[in-house]
Protein backbone atom coordinates (compact mmCIF):
# COMPACT_ATOMS: atom_id res chain seq x y z
CA UNK A 1 0.00 0.00 0.00
CA UNK A 2 2.70 2.50 1.03
CA UNK A 3 4.92 1.74 -2.56
CA UNK A 4 2.33 2.27 -4.14
CA UNK A 5 1.34 5.52 -2.78
CA UNK A 6 4.84 6.31 -3.53
CA UNK A 7 4.63 5.86 -6.52
CA UNK A 8 1.53 7.86 -6.97
CA UNK A 9 2.95 10.77 -5.79
CA UNK A 10 6.04 9.99 -7.87
CA UNK A 11 4.46 10.04 -10.97
CA UNK A 12 1.70 13.11 -10.31
CA UNK A 13 5.29 14.86 -9.55
CA UNK A 14 6.92 14.05 -12.68
CA UNK A 15 3.42 14.96 -14.93
CA UNK A 16 2.91 17.54 -13.08
CA UNK A 17 6.14 19.01 -13.93
CA UNK A 18 6.27 18.13 -17.77
CA UNK A 19 2.98 19.62 -18.06
CA UNK A 20 4.08 22.92 -16.39
CA UNK A 21 7.15 23.04 -18.87
CA UNK A 22 4.60 22.01 -21.78
CA UNK A 23 2.50 24.98 -20.71
CA UNK A 24 5.51 27.35 -20.85
CA UNK A 25 5.85 26.27 -24.43
CA UNK A 26 2.86 27.46 -26.00
CA UNK A 27 2.30 28.94 -29.55
CA UNK A 28 0.15 30.96 -31.91
CA UNK A 29 -1.31 29.83 -35.07
CA UNK A 30 -2.70 32.40 -37.37
CA UNK A 31 -6.06 31.68 -37.95
CA UNK A 32 -7.17 32.75 -34.43
CA UNK A 33 -5.92 35.84 -31.92
CA UNK A 34 -2.65 35.99 -30.70
CA UNK A 35 -3.95 36.12 -26.88
CA UNK A 36 -5.16 32.29 -27.77
CA UNK A 37 -2.11 29.65 -27.71
CA UNK A 38 -2.14 26.17 -28.21
CA UNK A 39 -0.23 24.07 -25.49
CA UNK A 40 0.26 20.47 -24.91
CA UNK A 41 -0.09 20.62 -21.22
CA UNK A 42 -3.22 18.97 -20.93
CA UNK A 43 -1.48 15.31 -21.83
CA UNK A 44 0.31 14.30 -19.25
CA UNK A 45 -2.57 15.37 -17.15
CA UNK A 46 -4.88 13.13 -18.94
CA UNK A 47 -2.30 10.43 -18.92
CA UNK A 48 -2.61 10.70 -14.73
CA UNK A 49 -6.16 10.46 -15.03
CA UNK A 50 -6.38 7.88 -17.33
CA UNK A 51 -3.78 5.51 -15.27
CA UNK A 52 -4.00 6.61 -12.09
CA UNK A 53 -7.58 7.79 -11.92
CA UNK A 54 -9.30 11.07 -12.74
CA UNK A 55 -8.43 12.90 -9.43
CA UNK A 56 -4.96 12.71 -10.20
CA UNK A 57 -5.26 14.20 -13.74
CA UNK A 58 -7.28 17.51 -11.58
CA UNK A 59 -4.01 17.36 -9.04
CA UNK A 60 -1.66 17.39 -12.52
CA UNK A 61 -4.27 20.72 -13.54
CA UNK A 62 -3.82 22.38 -10.87
CA UNK A 63 -0.22 22.05 -9.91
CA UNK A 64 0.69 22.89 -13.47
CA UNK A 65 -1.17 26.32 -13.06
CA UNK A 66 0.13 27.14 -9.77
CA UNK A 67 3.23 26.59 -11.18
CA UNK A 68 2.72 28.82 -14.03
CA UNK A 69 0.12 31.55 -12.02
CA UNK A 70 4.09 32.85 -11.03
CA UNK A 71 5.00 33.83 -14.37
CA UNK A 72 1.65 35.10 -15.19
CA UNK A 73 0.59 37.86 -17.98
CA UNK A 74 -3.10 37.71 -17.02
CA UNK A 75 -3.45 38.35 -13.50
CA UNK A 76 -3.93 34.38 -12.53
CA UNK A 77 -7.04 34.41 -14.76
CA UNK A 78 -6.09 32.63 -17.66
CA UNK A 79 -4.57 30.27 -15.15
CA UNK A 80 -7.82 29.48 -13.05
CA UNK A 81 -9.61 28.92 -16.69
CA UNK A 82 -6.77 26.46 -17.46
CA UNK A 83 -7.30 24.77 -14.98
CA UNK A 84 -10.86 24.97 -15.02
CA UNK A 85 -10.97 23.69 -18.51
CA UNK A 86 -8.72 21.42 -18.15
CA UNK A 87 -9.84 19.70 -14.61
CA UNK A 88 -13.28 19.54 -16.40
CA UNK A 89 -11.36 17.76 -19.61
CA UNK A 90 -9.34 15.30 -17.55
CA UNK A 91 -11.80 14.51 -14.75
CA UNK A 92 -14.87 13.48 -17.01
CA UNK A 93 -12.56 11.64 -19.15
CA UNK A 94 -10.63 9.87 -16.68
CA UNK A 95 -14.11 8.84 -14.99
CA UNK A 96 -16.17 7.86 -17.43
CA UNK A 97 -12.65 5.26 -18.45
CA UNK A 98 -12.22 4.17 -14.69
CA UNK A 99 -16.00 2.94 -14.88
CA UNK A 100 -14.67 0.17 -18.07
CA UNK A 101 -10.93 0.35 -18.76
CA UNK A 102 -11.11 -0.40 -22.23
CA UNK A 103 -10.25 1.20 -25.43
CA UNK A 104 -13.52 2.33 -26.36
CA UNK A 105 -14.27 4.06 -22.81
CA UNK A 106 -11.01 5.84 -23.36
CA UNK A 107 -12.01 7.55 -26.89
CA UNK A 108 -15.86 7.70 -24.89
CA UNK A 109 -14.28 9.61 -22.06
CA UNK A 110 -12.06 11.58 -24.10
CA UNK A 111 -14.62 12.61 -26.34
CA UNK A 112 -17.01 13.57 -23.11
CA UNK A 113 -14.36 15.39 -21.43
CA UNK A 114 -13.47 17.15 -24.29
CA UNK A 115 -17.32 18.13 -24.92
CA UNK A 116 -17.64 19.11 -21.72
CA UNK A 117 -15.01 21.39 -21.39
CA UNK A 118 -16.01 23.07 -24.45
CA UNK A 119 -18.82 23.41 -22.90
CA UNK A 120 -17.36 25.04 -19.94
CA UNK A 121 -15.06 27.75 -21.68
CA UNK A 122 -18.39 29.50 -22.96
CA UNK A 123 -19.16 30.25 -18.90
CA UNK A 124 -15.22 30.74 -18.24
CA UNK A 125 -14.34 33.03 -21.23
CA UNK A 126 -18.34 34.72 -20.63
CA UNK A 127 -17.97 35.66 -16.95
CA UNK A 128 -14.29 35.13 -15.81
CA UNK A 129 -12.08 35.98 -18.47
CA UNK A 130 -13.68 38.93 -20.72
CA UNK A 131 -14.69 40.60 -17.86
CA UNK A 132 -11.60 40.83 -16.18
CA UNK A 133 -9.94 42.03 -19.32
CA UNK A 134 -12.31 44.98 -19.69
CA UNK A 135 -11.07 45.78 -16.42
CA UNK A 136 -7.45 46.13 -17.54
CA UNK A 137 -8.03 47.12 -21.25
CA UNK A 138 -10.98 48.55 -24.01
CA UNK A 139 -12.83 45.45 -24.98
CA UNK A 140 -12.90 47.19 -28.42
CA UNK A 141 -8.83 46.27 -28.58
CA UNK A 142 -10.14 42.16 -27.95
CA UNK A 143 -12.68 42.85 -30.48
CA UNK A 144 -10.32 44.33 -33.22
CA UNK A 145 -8.27 41.53 -32.43
CA UNK A 146 -10.44 39.24 -33.78
CA UNK A 147 -12.36 41.20 -36.43
CA UNK A 148 -9.26 41.72 -37.79
CA UNK A 149 -9.27 37.89 -38.55
CA UNK A 150 -12.72 37.53 -39.35
CA UNK A 151 -14.36 41.23 -39.99
CA UNK A 152 -18.17 40.52 -39.22
CA UNK A 153 -16.90 39.76 -35.01
CA UNK A 154 -17.86 42.76 -33.46
CA UNK A 155 -19.30 41.70 -29.88
CA UNK A 156 -17.23 39.50 -26.66
CA UNK A 157 -20.24 36.76 -27.87
CA UNK A 158 -18.80 36.99 -31.40
CA UNK A 159 -15.50 36.53 -30.11
CA UNK A 160 -16.00 33.96 -27.34
CA UNK A 161 -18.23 31.84 -30.06
CA UNK A 162 -15.98 32.46 -32.97
CA UNK A 163 -12.70 32.09 -31.56
CA UNK A 164 -12.65 30.49 -27.54
CA UNK A 165 -15.03 27.74 -27.87
CA UNK A 166 -13.78 26.48 -31.28
CA UNK A 167 -10.05 27.05 -30.05
CA UNK A 168 -10.79 24.97 -26.56
CA UNK A 169 -12.09 21.99 -28.94
CA UNK A 170 -9.27 21.73 -31.11
CA UNK A 171 -6.41 22.13 -28.32
CA UNK A 172 -7.92 19.23 -26.11
CA UNK A 173 -8.38 17.56 -29.53
CA UNK A 174 -4.85 17.69 -30.35
CA UNK A 175 -3.92 16.74 -26.72
CA UNK A 176 -6.67 13.96 -26.94
CA UNK A 177 -4.43 12.44 -30.38
CA UNK A 178 -1.20 13.07 -28.43
CA UNK A 179 -2.30 11.53 -25.73
CA UNK A 180 -3.73 7.98 -27.50
CA UNK A 181 -0.33 7.99 -29.61
CA UNK A 182 1.15 7.63 -26.41
CA UNK A 183 -0.45 6.33 -23.71
CA UNK A 184 0.18 2.03 -24.65
CA UNK A 185 3.77 2.49 -24.82
CA UNK A 186 4.14 5.03 -21.12
CA UNK A 187 1.05 3.14 -19.19
CA UNK A 188 3.44 -0.24 -18.70
CA UNK A 189 5.98 2.30 -17.30
CA UNK A 190 3.37 4.05 -15.11
CA UNK A 191 1.70 1.12 -13.75
CA UNK A 192 4.98 -1.13 -13.02
CA UNK A 193 6.27 1.98 -10.80
CA UNK A 194 9.21 1.58 -12.94
CA UNK A 195 9.60 5.31 -13.78
CA UNK A 196 13.48 6.44 -14.46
Amino acid sequence: MKRDSIRKITVVALFAALSSVLMFLSFNIPIVPSYLKIDFSDLPALLASFSLGPLYGVVVSLIKNLINVTFTTTGGVGELSNFLLSATFVFVAGLIYKKNRNKKFAYIGAVCGLLAATFVSYFTNTYLVYPFYEKVMPINVIIGMSSAIIPSVDSVSDVILIFNVPFTFFKGFLNTVLTFLIYKRVSPIIQSGKIK
